[in-house]
């Protein structure tokens, strides 16, 4: 009966909506300040073979594109099981919420996850053919991961665990991926690098379970940021901040990376803000800015951390 009542109105938004609405409304859906997650990393990875092999750049827009299709349908299922679950209501602070306020069938949702699985599961065979199955069988633990983060019976965002997985998958795994692509190997320095980026990647999950603290709490999960509390939690985000900067500082002090890099530095207003922003509130409403401020923390990081390799790459010549 309730998924007759949501597919009811779904039909109500569509014929009475206007088509950027609609797009607006699937555009919010994909959660898109959480999409830097999936091609940074991606970025990284192909600056970092940029000094060892030209870039094949259909190998790069696969990759690119792939990773972004794992991220945006690990939100829509996200947005599925929260639903199905109960977690989602029309009161619910985020930006998603297209079952509970937009009214999109919750079918909907999860088939159009699922074809973004199915296109990612395309262009993987492609990357695959081109390189070594084994990038398979790794992308399918990716995809994986990303489904049970929120799907099955023991769903990975109820445990402790959910910042390291999510940052082993979407910042360790992904940019080793995208420079083994390139290179047909890897490298210590391309895994060092990449441990900053699953941090701040965990982060951005850690402020998602801050903000969502005390309604987890009543729902019955065991996230970090709970066992923690929210103070906490929040020296531990501060702590995650500090530690990616510090790893850089340190990569370049012992000579394993550029002083160009010294870029990522840009990022730490933002980390600051975010801390800030989160100590002393505990409305979820309130807490809406330290979490994009910690998803724009990532990107600045992220950004300052290639184009320091791309410098570094360039003044070789």
């Amino acid at each position: 009966m309730m998924e007759q009542h949501f597919s009811d109105n779904t039909k109500s938004v569509n014929i009475n909506g206007n088509r950027e609405s609609k797009l607006k409304i699937w555009y919010r859906q994909l959660r898109p300040h959480t999409l830097t997650a999936s091609f940074i990393p991606v970025f990284i990875g192909t600056a970092l073979a940029l000094f060892y092999t030209p870039l094949d750049w259909l190998l790069l827009l696969a990759m690119l594109l792939a990773s972004i299709l794992i991220q945006a349908a690990t939100n829509l299922f996200n947005e599925y099981y929260d639903f199905k679950r109960g977690l989602d209501t029309s009161e619910s602070v985020g930006i998603g919420g297209g079952i509970v306020r937009d009214g999109i069938s919750p079918k909907t949702v999860l088939r159009v996850g699922l074809i973004f699985f199915m296109l990612a599961i395309l262009l993987g065979a492609y990357i695959s053919a081109m390189t070594t199955w084994w990038i398979a069988v790794i992308g399918s633990l990716c995809m994986a991961a990303g489904y049970f983060y929120t799907g099955g019976p023991y769903p990975i965002a109820y445990t402790p665990l959910g910042e390291v997985v999510a940052g082993f998958f979407m910042g360790f795994v992904i940019i080793l991926i995208s420079f083994y692509i390139q290179t047909d190997f890897i490298t210590v320095n391309s895994m060092l690098i990449s441990i900053p980026i699953s941090i701040l990647i965990g982060a951005i999950l850690m402020a998602n379970n801050i903000r969502d603290l005390e309604g987890d709490k009543e729902k019955g999960r065991k996230t970090l940021a709970i066992l923690l509390g929210h103070k906490n939690a929040v020296r531990f985000l501060g702590g995650m901040f500090a530690f990616s900067i510090a790893w850089i500082l340190t990569m370049i002090v012992v000579g394993k990376a550029s002083f160009w890099l010294l870029l990522v530095l840009l990022s730490v207003p933002k980390a600051v803000e975010a801390v800030k922003r989160f100590q002393g509130e505990r409305k979820p409403t309130s807490m809406m800015p330290a979490m994009k401020a910690t998803a724009e923390m990532h990107t600045v990081f992220g950004f300052a951390l290639t184009v320091g390799l791309l410098i570094s790459y360039l003044i070789q010549f």
